[in-house]
């Protein structure tokens, strides 16, 4: 019987080497020796699609490799995602995410989003070159806690600080997070956001963070 630690190493490896059959394989063999689901998803798949991210900002992958191991990452949770602890999202949030209208980068847009996805957030994807206003009216629908933009250049980035505004007009409680190649910690703050991600891995983080100062702020 494998131990957990070469499950997990065989989610990892085979989201990064888009192994569809060895991720499934090891993901069953998961469930079927009591490991916990939780772990192996944010353990296994999700930290070998970190390294997909960033073998893509490397350009030793492009959106083909990336789209196969999302394929591979995907068929690992159909398994796991059931076997999950009911209080295991206690978060139970929505996020409204998005590329800023004027860009039409998207790739690391969706990495974010599956890893939204994966920590079993509700994610309603606006896509690419969105509409300003659409982020707020979507805000407004569906009431979610954090809206998710990301821009890839300079010059659709200065959309993002209006965005932010209008939505703070309408839901001051709606927390705003940033992220994208030209955006920084510091850029975030100056547009008034409430967090900023450097990579995917770090915005499911980042988003909890954000929602859990919000309820302590709120009580």
């Amino acid at each position: 019987m494998a131990t957990r630690e070469e499950l997990l190493k065989d989610l990892h490896e085979g989201v990064v080497q888009y192994e569809d059959e060895r991720v499934t394989t090891a993901a069953q063999q998961i469930v079927d020796q009591g490991y916990e689901a939780l772990d192996a998803i944010m353990n296994g798949l999700a930290a070998g699609m970190e390294e997909v991210g960033e073998l893509y900002d490397r350009q030793e992958y492009f959106v083909p490799e990336v789209l196969m191991c999302a394929d591979a990452l995907y068929a690992g949770l159909a398994i796991l995602r059931p076997h999950m602890p009911e209080d295991s999202s206690k978060i139970n949030a929505q996020v409204v995410i998005g590329s800023i209208q004027g860009d039409v980068h998207d790739i690391g847009k969706n990495l974010v989003k599956m890893m939204f996805d994966v920590a079993g957030w509700k994610v309603h994807d606006l896509g690419r070159d969105v509409p300003l206003e659409s982020f707020v009216e979507k805000q407004l629908d569906t009431n979610a806690e954090v809206v998710a933009m990301s821009a890839m250049m300079t010059t659709t980035m200065l959309g993002m600080k209006k965005v932010i505004a209008m939505v703070k007009e309408k839901n001051p409680d709606c927390l705003i997070m940033l992220g994208g190649a030209p955006v920084t910690k510091d850029v975030a703050n100056l547009f008034g956001a409430d967090g900023y991600a450097d990579s995917a891995g770090n915005a499911v983080s980042e988003g909890i963070k954000m929602i859990s100062r919000l309820r302590e702020f709120q009580k």
